[in-house]
Parts: C-alpha cells; structure tokens; sequence
C-alpha cells in the first residue's frame, strides 16, 4: 500500500484560510494531484483532481468541516473536521462544502475534480459530445421545418437548460473542423472589386470620357490654360482637379458578412451564459476560455473591414462550396438548431460539471447502433424523427437513461418480411408466466435490444408461438480489457478484476432469464471482439464487441458486420434456431406433460431419439400362426394396401413407427414386439412377397415394415392389453392396424 498526502488552501468567506489535509491509501501512487490554471480552464475541471473508484481520506484544520453527503462524504466518528470522500464511479467537478463546526455556518467550497481511471477520459468526452451533438442536429434538420422554426433561444430559461445548451455549442466550437474552417476563410477569403471616387490632378487624367469631359466644361476651382494652348480659344479655363473611379479588391463581401455574424452570435450566446451563471467560478471559466478564443478570432484584421450583414446569403454559392465557408455554414446551422433543442438525458452527463463519460457512451453507442440497424433492416425514416418532439421550452430529445425508446422498422425481403424495432432501456418484467414474454425471473433492462419477428403477426402472438426473437446490448465503458470479462484459462481471477466478470454473467442472465433471448454482447471502447456461439450458428451466443469513441478506427465495422451475419440467420428458413424455437414451442404449449414413470430403454446410441410421446408403435394383426413364424423368419410385417379391412392407412405416425406390436384373433394382451429398422415401409407386389416365402398372398401390393427381433433385455416379459389403446376397434375392424405412441402403449402396460 502507499500512503500519498496533498495539501490544499482555500480562501474561506471569512478571508481566513482553511488548510485542507487530505491523504489517501491507494496501491496506486498518484491519486492525488493538482494540474496547472491553463489544462484545468482547456479541459473546464477544477485543478485538484482525484481518481474515482477510490477512497479518500481528509482532514480539516480547524474548527470547519465538509457537508454530508450521503454516499460521497461521511464524518469521522470521533471527529467531525475528519472523515472520508469516495466519489465510487461518479466523474466530474465535485464541490465540497466547508462548514463550521460551532454554528454549519457557510465557510468556503472545495472543488475537487473526480477523474475517470480511463487515460482516453477527456478525448472520449470530447469527441462522443461532438457526435452526438452533430447526429442530434441531423434529427432536428430531418424534423419538419414548421415545428424547428417555431422556437427561438430562451434566455430565460433554467440554469440546467442552459448549461446543456452551452455543452452542445461548445463540443461544436471546440472541434478541429472549427479552428480548420476559420483559419481557411482568414488565409483565403473571398474578395470582391469595389469601385470608389476620387479626386485627382487634372494633369494625371489617363482616360477621357463623357463624364470627364462634362467636370473640364463646368466644374469650378477653375486654372486658365496657357495662351499657347489648342483649347485657349474654345475654353479658356480649366479646373484644377476632377473626380475619378477607381477599384479596389475588398473582404466586405456578403459571405463574409455572414462568417462576421455567425462568430459574433456564438460570442454573444457565450457571454449571456457566462453572465447567466456568474456566481458559478467554475463553469465561468468554461466560458471565459471560450469568450477568449472567440475574441481572439473576431480580432483579426480581416473582420474590422467587414460590415453587419443586409442578408443571411444561405444560397450562395460560395457558403455552400468554398471550403471552410460551407464547414462554417453547417457549424452555424448546428448551432442554430442546438440552441433549440432541449435534452434533459443530458443532465446525467454534463449537470453543472459533472462528467459522466460512462453515461455518455452509452448514449453515443444509441446513435451508433441507430445507424448501423436503421441501415442494415431498414428502420423508417419516420420512425428515426419521432426521437424529437415539440417541448413548451423547445424541441425534445427524448433520449434519457431509464426511459424505454422503441424505434420500429419493417425488413422486406425477397423471400421473407420481418418486424424489426431497437429498442433502448427496454423493461423485461419479472415473474412472467410462460408463454407470456418477459423474464421468468426478476425484472430486466439491457441497455439496447434488437427485436425481430415474421411481418403479420403482433409481438403477444409471436412471444407466444415461439417466433420472435431478441438480441441483447450493454454499454461498458469502464472495462477496459476482454481479458477481464471474457478469458481463455479457466482460472480463477484475483479480487481486483473479479467483479468485471460480472459483466459477462450479466449477459448470461439477459440471456437465460428473458424469454426468446438468443443473444446477449458487452459493448466496450477496448482492442478485442469476442464471441462466443451457444451451438453451430451465429445465435444463439455471447460475447463482447470492442466499439471505440474515434474519428477513424472505432471498431464499428465488426459490429455492423456481426448484425449483417444475424440478418442473413433470421432469413435462413432452415435454420437450428428455427428448429429448436418450434420444437419449444410444440413442447411447451401444454401446460401439462404425461405422466410415464413405466420402465423403457435408456435413450442413448440407438435409442437417443426415444421420445415416448414421439416414439411410435405400430399396432398390427396377423391372422395365425403360419403368418408369425415367416414374419419372424424373414423379419418382414406386410400390411394391406386398398380401403378394405385390414388395410393400413398412412400417416406419420404409422410411417415413422419405430417399434411393431403384433396381436391376434381372440387375444386381449399381448407381449409380440419387435423393432422396426427402417423408418417407413415399402411397397411389395405379390410375387415380391412370394419370393420371399410368404404363404398365399390375397393381395396384388404389400406394405412392408423391415422388423427385427429384440434380443436385448428390452420390454422383457412385458404384456400390453391392446383393447384399450386409442385407434383400437371391435368387430371386423379389430384387424386394422392403427398407430400409437410410445406413451400410450405404457399406459396399457398389463402388471
């Protein structure tokens, strides 16, 4: 274990200084630290920093304490200037407090920045914030125009509001694409000739036209010519000077009146939240930074020559082509929409500096995932605008963490049609009765569930026949390597990265526990994928995708590949899956299963396929003596064919009969079972059957079982009363033979 100590000093309301003793007992060295004034005002974080997931104790010189706070800061039991900080998972700017300890008077506040373990933290941040900032003003461009253009800034509205707002527009402005764009149009703006007068010696006058020779016949401040002069008889005087034109190139062009006043529209946003949010140092020093680089730009010499625009030339050629005009146009639209657009799922990520990064990926992974199944099974543009809705303070994102978001599509295939909906913090309930959906056991929510069932029937019926199908997600920002939650040894993990297994057991749970599951993957921003496949196909299985916050290499192609994998599965008509979802199904659908606890071969080698209420018997009569002694020589049963007595009628029972039960004139019990070799009989004709030994044959055409005597100890000396199987008639009708099942016949057992 080490030991590390800081100390900090802060200026207390009283002008006192209160020293702050905290030291923490970490196996990590450096958990506690101060950056320098700048990285803190780059980054927007307090300069004392501590790590989350570790504990840390402090010490209060002085009469003064922290505040509670329940779960973050608790008192020592022997002093209350002494205790504990754990910050657990939450990251961000944490403000503590300082009390007095005689009257809780307010002494002071320490703010401390709880950082996140991962080194790529910030970038992430950063770069996750951008991309949902750009996908969310996507959505609001697709919204119908009438309903955008409806609403306008509030600067009324509250601090959370705001500080949303601002988060948004700062994640725009802080982009390379930004800084890119303004310094392209400062190196190379566009230009225009402008014509001006002026004033010049007559003597230096080039060109003569009507209007130059109309200022030499009237204009004043006239000079009188020599008395050698041609025009000294016709004029006599001239004046001395004349007005001219000339041209000059200028940056005064309407484009760049634009770029002036787009720059200065994000400085005045900037400033109405630094002033909004005065009492706050902290996140006023996000808004001076940025107050700064806007200044910074605005004071270029290029921008004092240029004038307040007449119009907004968003048709122009040049805002729409130019390169760093036609980036700075969509920046501008960006930010015009984002100062519109009201998210209140963004107050767990960014409420009055927090940083909750973990949060914030599993929001950027929605639109990720969005994008990937809205192209891959076709999700209506429709459906993808019903994300944004008309708020009384703007347009609503209604992305929020815990809130269940269905997005609902329809794949039309060549060969087959499915409903598809992505669904975002879908509830599974627990203690759900089969076949209803649901989890059988507790309550469910995976963070993402891609659900997929045949078009023409609701979601109730499909859960119920066995036909629909889910696919589960999880975000996982804090794994930072499969080895974690996913290894090849079969070993025992130490107490440190135990816990992450439970990330994979979680899947598991989705899984098993959610009815129709048939697959469950941790999404992580690591190296590796992984995956684990339950039998022969892509489902059902498990396994981890690495998806990573980056511009270029972010893992998405995998995953996208994976789903297309999954799509071709859910076409596939002859799939395992298929298979085993009816099987469930025909298996289940009884709330009841018979009752069979008789004696029967064990269902391994030859008999793996005994099923008992799947294992038939067929129930035949032979006429005597003669007839059994061939059928036993030859092990052969031959049934009638026609529509006369005795004749066998096919059906998949019959056809399908694995064992022959033979029973005879007057006989009530009988214990004649043979087993039956090949599924299904053959057609015989009567010499066929003569030439193998059979005794006067009546019939042109046989059907043929290939039937052997059982030799093992199986049905040993057991006898079943044939007149109580259902199939079995009286009369003249007591030769027919019928089929029965392997159940029904052990019910008849005689003991």
């Amino acid at each position: 274990m080490t030991r590390t100590e800081l100390l900090f000093n802060v200026q207390a309301k009283d002008n006192n200084s209160i020293v702050i003793k905290i030291s923490a007992e970490s196996e990590i060295e450096g958990n506690l630290f101060s950056i320098d004034e700048e990285e803190a005002n780059q980054y927007g974080e307090a300069q004392n920093q501590i790590l989350e997931g570790h504990s840390y104790e402090y010490n209060i010189s002085g009469p003064y304490k922290f505040e509670q706070i329940s779960g973050l800061v608790s008192h020592s039991k022997y002093h209350k200037s002494s205790g504990r900080i754990t910050p657990n998972t939450k990251v961000g700017t944490l403000s503590l407090k300082i009390l007095s300890t005689i009257d809780d008077s307010d002494k002071g506040i320490l703010k401390l920045e709880v950082r996140s373990i991962k080194a790529s933290y910030r970038s992430d941040y950063r770069l996750m914030l951008e991309e949902i900032t750009e996908k969310c003003t996507d959505l609001l461009m697709q919204h119908s125009s009438h309903v955008s253009q409806m609403f306008a800034p509030d600067h009324e509205e509250d601090s959370k509001t705001w500080y949303q707002k601002f988060a948004f527009i700062k994640s725009i402005l802080d982009t390379e694409e930004f800084t890119d764009a303004v310094n392209k149009i400062i190196q190379s703006p566009v230009t225009k000739w402008m014509s001006y007068e002026i004033e010049k010696d007559i003597c230096n006058v080039r060109k003569i036209n009507n209007k130059t020779i109309r200022q030499i016949a009237g204009a004043t401040s006239r000079i009188p010519l020599p008395a050698n002069h041609p025009l000294r008889a016709t004029l006599g005087t001239i004046p001395s000077k004349i007005k001219s034109y000339d041209k000059k190139e200028t940056v005064d062009t309407v484009e760049n009146r634009f770029v002036k006043y787009a720059l200065q529209q994000f400085l005045s946003f900037v400033n109405s939240y630094g002033n909004k949010l005065a009492e706050n140092v902290h996140l006023v020093a996000e808004t001076q930074l940025m107050e700064g680089k806007l200044e910074l730009i605005l004071s270029h010499s290029i921008f004092h020559e240029i004038s307040k625009p007449d119009i907004l030339p968003l048709n122009s050629p040049v805002l729409q082509r130019k390169e760093g005009y036609r980036e700075l146009l969509r920046i501008w639209l960006m930010f015009e929409l984002a100062s519109k657009l009201v998210w209140h799922g963004g107050d767990d990520v960014y409420d009055a500096g927090k940083r909750d990064v973990a949060v914030l990926y599993e929001y950027w992974l929605f639109f990720k995932l969005l994008d990937i199944v809205g192209d891959i099974f076709k999700i209506e543009p429709q459906s993808i605008e019903n994300l944004i809705e008309p708020t009384a303070d703007g347009l609503g994102l209604k992305l929020k963490q815990g809130r269940y978001l269905p997005l609902k599509g329809l794949f039309n295939a060549s060969s087959r049609k499915l409903n598809v909906e992505f669904s975002y913090n879908r509830t599974f309930k627990g203690n759900s009765s089969y076949p209803n959906q649901g989890s059988w056991t507790t309550s469910l929510r995976p963070d993402y569930t891609l659900t997929v069932w045949p078009y023409g029937i609701g979601q109730a019926q499909a859960e119920k026949e066995e036909l629909i199908v889910h696919v589960h997600f999880d975000a996982k920002y804090k794994v930072e390597k499969l080895i974690y939650i996913i290894d090849e040894e079969d070993e025992e993990l130490d107490d440190a990265n135990a816990f992450k297994r439970n990330d994979l057991l979680k899947m598991h749970t989705y899984k098993d526990a959610i009815r129709r599951s048939a697959g469950a993957y941790i999404l992580y921003p690591g190296t590796d994928s992984k995956q684990k496949f339950g039998f022969h196909e892509i489902l059902p299985g498990l396994g981890a995708f690495s998806v990573r916050p980056s511009k270029e290499d972010n893992g998405l192609a995998e995953l996208k590949d994976f789903l297309n994998k999954v799509l071709k599965h859910y076409l596939n008509r002859a799939s395992q899956r298929e298979k085993i979802s009816l099987k469930t199904y025909e298996t289940y659908k009884d709330k009841e299963s018979n009752q069979l606890e008789e004696y029967l071969p064990e269902t391994y080698g030859d008999n793996r396929d005994l099923i008992p209420d799947e294992t038939y018997v067929l129930v035949a009569y032979y006429k005597g003596q003669e007839q059994l002694n061939w059928i036993i020589k030859s092990n052969l049963y031959n049934a009638r064919m026609g529509s006369g007595n005795s004749s066998l009628r096919l059906n998949l029972k019959a056809t399908s009969a694995k064992y022959l039960l033979l029973h005879t004139g007057g006989e009530k019990t009988t214990g004649r079972i043979f087993k039956i070799k090949e599924k299904g009989p053959r057609v015989f004709s009567k010499d066929n059957i003569i030439d193998r030994g059979y005794p006067n044959p009546s019939q042109d055409f046989y059907l043929v079982y290939d039937t052997e005597v059982i030799t093992n100890n199986d049905f040993q000396n057991m006898k079943w009363d044939v007149t109580k199987l259902p199939g079995y008639k009286t009369g003249r009708q007591a030769t027919d033979p019928f089929a029965v099942s392997m159940t029904e016949l052990m019910q008849t057992l005689v003991k």
